[in-house]
């Protein structure tokens, strides 16, 4: 049940020129080019100012609120249910109270609703009527058009048809049922309740309206239900995303399909029968010539509440040396993985981030890359919008050459392109998406491991060639590496490598970027186990000697763990071993040759940490070590040991 005053807050009688109605569907544009179209059934209740705020007297001129609210039923228990929608101007004057009505029968007689008017509907038989009257309601702008010979409707009161038309208090209410629910048991329902821009453009559209000039049609045709239905329809992909098995029951949900094209000449022949060379006469051909496009616009029915989402991050992996890290990732799902919303291949780039410690604002950005690609601008008449995906400055340059286009940054709101041919409905210009650059304060850039790699021919691993994978099984064609320099070997670091999209133009929704801090990794920019065998390093211990006045943890050699972020510096204190064997074990011995404190440590080869160990000065027995000379041993599973001290200073 909605009662909307729609308008500008603390303006006096601003309940008195609202507008309702019933939309019960929208016919959306779809496809690479928008060449196809699909009915969908969106079942929104909305209301708006009627006039949109015009007020030639105000200081803020135009169209004041020209936007509309609406409600939609998402999810019911049942699929299928009647659905009711009533409105009704309420007032204390019986004679003001109305709202549209069934015409009474023999059967079922116009009903009392107690109040002396026939909208607002008093005590609660009557409010049940309203909720399961299976009625829906003309919208409002058309009751002057509703004559004494309709078959349906019952006459509106003549003295007030027209300003019931023209705007006035109105509510709504939206309804669906019936239902038996037995004691204990719930009843899910999803509502959702959304808005819609530039509902009102024409500022003179509210004389079609008025008495003398009435003509609701064309005032209705006025109006703008694109950017609502657009919006309805993605409140029931975020409930339940279109194409999205979430189940597992192999059902992604409904579809359109549409013919893009047929092509003859490079189809394949499936079969060819007969014996005689008259092929006109006894050959036959069967032809794969249809290439379509699909749009998801349903889900399989069970609720998602996801809304668009950034493309997958890639895959990741550290490789540390001294005073560096190189970075490698692989980004074959963050490229090939469609927008749930828009079925596209939104992904736009990378940016890689570095972190002394796992806190989200802790992250800066070392180095992006992300396509040279730009933002159409197209004036409507009324304001410069986005409603394409961005271009390729090859799809522009080919595209547009009256004039050429070499830089489409030459041409700005002020200084437009402009066809020629069509000059009134063609004025466009141009932004760069996102950076269109590679590079962002440091030297060095992100690069493919294997640039000469062609695209693979199958998205499948399993069906790849031998030479379109790693060693690990990873297509060769989206592998990248940057290395990350300059870092001081002894501090632990936090890297991801982000992927993020160009997000929804037209829809309002701006690009959207994977985790910075899920899927992070950390490490030592120090030798890996590998290079420390391969170079038979020595085990090492910093910092040594260990000082309590070292101010350890504002170097970053301590309390930088995701745990440790809130303990005080007594409860972090850390001795660092470097250079050791992914499996070993560090035995820390007194002078006196009594056994301090053993850690067994085990960690893949394949992690970046596992030439890297720490101490937390806490002695087997949970006691804080105290000042002195210690020794250590590392003793690797070959039986291999290494020994050592340092010193601590309490």
């Amino acid at each position: 049940y909605v009662d909307a005053d729609v308008g500008e807050q603390g303006a006096p009688k601003i309940h008195e020129n609202d507008i309702c109605g019933f939309k019960l569907g929208y016919e959306f544009d779809w496809g690479s080019s928008n060449q196809f179209n699909y009915f969908d059934t969106i079942y929104i209740a909305w209301i708006a100012d009627v006039e949109g705020g015009s007020n030639p007297n105000s200081p803020l001129g135009g169209l004041q609120y020209p936007h509309v609210t609406a409600t939609r039923i998402i999810r019911t228990p049942e699929p299928e249910l009647n659905v009711s929608f009533n409105w009704w101007v309420s007032n204390t004057n019986a004679s003001d109270d109305f709202g549209p009505r069934h015409k009474g029968t023999l059967y079922e007689p116009l009903r009392d609703f107690g109040t002396g008017g026939t909208g607002t509907p008093a005590r609660d038989a009557n409010k049940y009527h309203i909720l399961s009257n299976k009625e829906f309601d003309y919208d409002q702008i058309f009751s002057a058009t509703i004559q004494p010979t309709d078959s349906i409707w019952l006459y509106p009161p003549q003295a007030k048809a027209i300003d019931l038309s023209n705007g006035f208090d109105t509510r709504y209410i939206l309804s669906f049922g019936p239902f038996d629910i037995a004691p204990g048991q719930t009843l899910p329902l999803s509502f959702s309740y959304l808005a819609g821009e530039d509902f009102h453009t024409y500022e003179d559209n509210p004389d079609n309206l008025q008495p003398g000039q009435y003509y609701p049609q064309l005032y209705y045709d006025s109006l703008h239900f694109d950017d609502l239905a657009e919006n309805a329809r993605w409140a029931s992909w975020i409930y339940d995303n279109p194409g999205v098995d979430t189940d597992g029951d192999k059902y992604f949900g409904e579809f359109e399909m549409g013919i893009v094209e047929v092509i003859l000449a490079d189809s394949v022949i499936d079969s060819i029968t007969g014996t005689e060379p008259d092929i006109d006469t006894f050959w036959s051909y069967s032809w794969d010539t249809t290439v379509v496009e699909t749009l998801w616009t349903e889900g399989d029915g069970v609720p998602d509440f996801k809304g668009a989402s950034p493309p997958p991050a890639p895959d990741i992996w550290l490789e540390p040396e001294v005073g560096k890290i190189r970075v490698r990732f692989n980004g074959f799902r963050s490229e090939t993985t469609r927008d749930v919303f828009s079925r596209q291949l939104d992904f736009e780039g990378y940016r890689i981030y570095l972190a002394f410690d796992k806190r989200s604002e802790s992250y800066s950005i070392v180095t992006s890359y992300d396509k040279k690609d730009y933002n159409k601008y197209i004036y409507n008449g009324r304001t410069w919008i986005l409603k394409d995906v961005p271009f390729s400055l090859e799809e522009l340059t080919t595209t547009y050459t009256d004039p050429q286009i070499s830089d489409p940054l030459d041409y700005s709101r002020s200084s437009p392109y402009i066809i020629p041919a069509i000059p009134t409905d063609s004025q466009f210009y141009f932004e760069k998406q996102d950076y269109n650059a590679s590079d962002l304060g440091v030297e060095g850039s992100i690069r493919k491991i294997y640039p000469d790699q062609p695209m693979p021919l199958s998205t499948n691993p399993d069906s790849a060639k031998p030479d379109e994978l790693t060693e690990d099984g990873y297509f060769k064609f989206y592998e990248y590496e940057y290395y990350i320099v300059d870092q001081l070997p002894y501090v632990r670091v936090w890297v991801n490598v982000t992927a993020f999209d160009y997000g929804s133009p037209g829809k309002g929704l701006g690009a959207l970027e994977s985790s910075r801090t899920v899927g992070s990794q950390s490490t030592y920019p120090l030798s890996i186990s590998d290079v420390v065998a391969a170079k038979n390093l020595d085990v090492f211990v910093y910092p040594n000697p260990y000082r309590l006045d070292g101010n350890y943890r504002e170097m970053g050699l301590e309390g930088r763990g995701p745990d440790q972020l809130s303990r005080p510096d007594d409860r972090v204190r850390a001795i660092h071993f470097a250079n050791l064997p992914p499996k070993c074990t560090i035995s820390i011995f007194s002078l006196d040759g009594d056994l301090i404190r053993e850690i067994d440590h085990d960690i893949d080869p394949i992690n970046s940490e596992s030439s890297h160990d720490i101490w937390d000065l806490i002695t087997r027995n949970t006691q804080l070590v105290v000042s002195g000379l210690y020794y250590w041993t590392v003793e690797d599973e070959n039986g291999k040991v290494q020994i050592g001290k340092f010193a601590i200073i309490m």
